[in-house]
């Protein structure tokens, strides 16, 4: 996906995250050479969005 020059509507979210989690997002960091805030931005853009997101919190 490429991303053109925007200017960023920015808010700052602050996620815990358990040991193993921080190491294995640490680890595939180091191994893609992407920082973890790009790797998160993807993960995000990738979640299904649809009209039955209601259903999520059943």
């Amino acid at each position: 996906m490429t991303m053109t020059n925007k200017k960023w509507a920015v808010k700052r979210i602050t996620v815990n995250l358990a040991t193993q989690e921080a190491e294995k997002l640490e680890k595939y960091c180091e191994l893609t050479g992407r920082p973890a805030t790009d790797v998160i931005r993807e993960l995000i853009r990738s979640l299904p969005v649809s009209d039955d997101s209601k259903d999520v919190n059943r």
